[in-house]
């Protein structure tokens, strides 16, 4: 090598050390990176902040809120009753700026429906009130590694490739994008019965997703609206969206309603009216988990033109002042930021959740009851219509399950340490994703996601090494239910002893359905037996003395020294302490006690709740 050609390479080097130095002096460092700022991504960023841990989000949109507001799917279905965590704030903040929870009744889908915008514009105001949450929009993810217990991000913003580097990362993407760049072992499709011992399930595995939607909104514009007739438009495929000259042979003939029904289904308030009609409507097959960025967007533009044929339909319908709105999406075409995906990979993760974990919660080999961190009530709600051959599919048009809590472990991936996945690429069962799917529960998952984030950074170790309990801890204490008790409000002095002895499992709750209705109730108020209580042994505990009569009501004397294995004169003072605390109107320690006045005895004379639990729920 010449002189001058040896210079100029020592140059060259020096130069691409500088480079790298300056690359890495400028990398951004924060404890927790959330990747998407979808529906769970939002929450998590959230959580991570308020418990201390600095925290970005990073998103592809100038949106927050994922499928709520960028998918346009803006009527929340279920946990109605169950208004928890930020779900709750941002229902809370819903009712504020419309005026009351009855201005939210719009549309007969739902009873909470709102403005795309502004529920885009609640999650800013949200993001934007706390200090150690900064939002990056217009960024995308590139690929990362993990480097001496930090993860080493590139993503790409403005056409740059920038660097971040975090202690916790978790995968709020919409299909689980981070999970399989880092090579976590996934799902898709539908497990065999063999598999998950669902007896709903198919006999053998598939690779069949739900259906996804486009997503429009409409205003009534009060003349003609000329809209382009779309090309290959086949009115057949929606003849039967509704009752009129056109339909003759309805796929489904019990749910052929009027046209008035299908418009009024969605209708926001400021009369604007979402099109997510699931009867031969703008549902649309396709199963694109797994193709690259390019075969994605060729499948969304098939997804597009399948509810811009649905919309020419006004034509036929004489709907034809209806028009896609100008005001809510900043889109060139007036259709939503992304498409509502109902289903994603689903990840291995240290626990699978299945139909009869939400069935039988107390009858399943892991007691995963015990691990709760979010809620959810919807019944199992699958969109197979539009695929070809949906006939020969289970029918899992609103199955019914009890209202039901989601495990800790569905969010842990089984083999990587340093990362949470949350939105709808947990770790449950086909099946059971078409309730956990729905927004106040992917909500509930983003916020306990950044929960264990933030833990994870406090302690400094890692995800899977934070104890369950102390996730459920942070939950609680978040305004949150682990439990799905319908009867004690989280403003109940007794709501944290219910939820914390719940999760013991030495009281249990009841599940059930009503109509369409899916409960758990925990019987607060109701007289305690002797053979309510189980697994007494387990905490240290003792049994009832007279065990020949399960039936027969408990005291609170008996139920003292059950808890304690002292007589009540021995420990009198904490008792009363107690009696005083909760107000009890007669402290007559003969008389029978109530549920939720043993779950206060429980939780604050033994505190079975510190008593470890492993990520399957059983004890330590």
């Amino acid at each position: 090598m010449s002189r001058r050609c040896f210079h100029r390479a020592v140059v060259m080097l020096a130069a691409a050390v500088v480079l790298a130095g300056c690359s890495l002096r400028t990398a951004e460092k924060v404890d927790v990176l959330v990747v998407g700022g979808g529906t769970s991504g939002v929450a998590a960023g959230l959580q991570s902040a308020r418990m201390g841990a600095r925290t970005f989000i990073i998103e592809e949109t100038d949106w927050l809120g994922g499928m709520l507001t960028a998918a346009g799917v803006s009527a929340v279905d279920g946990n109605y009753r169950l208004r928890a965590g930020i779900w709750g704030e941002f229902l809370d903040s819903l009712v504020m700026h419309y005026g009351g929870s009855d201005s939210l009744k719009t549309g007969w889908v739902s009873n909470v429906l709102f403005e795309p915008a502004v529920g885009n514009d609640l999650f800013h105001r949200m993001a934007a009130a706390e200090p150690l949450l900064t939002v990056k929009h217009g960024t995308a993810f590139v690929d990362a590694r993990r480097e001496k217990g930090r993860w080493i991000v590139r993503t790409e913003h403005a056409g740059k490739t920038e660097t971040v580097e975090a202690r916790v990362l978790i995968d709020a993407t919409e299909q689980g994008d981070v999970a399989r760049a880092l090579g976590v072992p996934y799902d898709i499709g539908m497990e065999s019965r063999e598999a998950t011992d669902e007896d709903i399930a198919p006999e053998t595995a598939n690779g069949i997703v739900q259906d996804l939607t486009y997503v429009a909104i409409l205003k009534d514009y009060g003349h003609d609206v000329w809209i382009a007739r779309p090309e290959d438009y086949d009115p057949a495929l929606f003849a039967c969206c509704c009752a009129n000259p056109l339909c003759t042979n309805p796929r489904e003939p019990n749910r052929v309603w009027s046209k008035e029904m299908m418009m009024s289904y969605g209708r926001l308030p400021g009369g604007k009216i979402m099109i997510n009609w699931p009867i031969e409507g703008n549902d649309y097959y396709t199963n694109m988990i797994d193709l690259s960025r390019e075969e994605r967007e060729a499948e969304i533009a098939k997804a597009k033109h399948r509810t811009l044929c649905y919309l020419f339909l006004q034509n036929e319908l004489g709907l034809t002042t209806l028009g896609l709105d100008d005001e809510t999406f900043p889109t060139e075409d007036r259709l939503p930021l992304i498409p509502y995906h109902r289903e994603s990979r689903r990840i291995h993760g240290k626990v699978r959740f299945n139909l009869n974990h939400a069935m039988h919660p107390y009858e399943q080999p892991e007691p995963l009851y015990r691990t709760c961190i979010a809620v959810g009530d919807y019944p199992v709600d699958h969109h197979h219509t539009r695929y070809t051959g949906a006939d020969s599919l289970p029918d899992l048009h609103f199955h019914p399950v009890p209202s039901y809590g989601v495990p800790l472990g569905a969010l842990i991936p089984a083999d990587r340490q340093g990362l949470i996945v949350a939105e709808k690429s947990i770790s449950v069962s086909n099946i059971m994703n078409g309730s956990t799917r729905l927004q106040p529960v992917v909500l509930q998952i983003g916020q306990a996601a950044g929960a264990l984030a933030a833990l994870a950074v406090k302690q400094g170790c890692t995800v899977d090494e934070v104890q369950v309990r102390e996730v459920q801890r942070a939950v609680l204490d978040a305004g949150s239910y682990l439990l799905p008790y319908l009867d004690v409000p989280k403003d109940s002095p007794y709501f944290k002893p219910l939820q914390r002895i719940g999760s013991t499992g030495i009281l249990r709750g009841e599940g059930r359905n009503v109509d369409w209705s899916n409960e758990t109730w925990i019987h607060a108020d109701f007289l305690l037996r002797a053979s309510d209580l189980h697994c007494l042994a387990e905490y240290g505990m003792n049994a009832p003395d007279d065990k020949a009569l399960p039936e027969r009501t408990v005291s609170i004397a008996e139920a003292v020294h059950i808890v304690t294995g002292k007589e009540m004169g021995t420990v009198w003072e904490q008792v009363e302490a107690i009696v005083h605390k909760y107000a009890w109107s007669d402290c007559d320690t003969q008389r029978p006690i109530l549920r939720k006045e043993f779950a206060v005895l429980a939780d604050e004379l033994c505190n079975p709740f510190a008593r470890a639990v492993n990520i399957k729920g059983e004890s330590d």
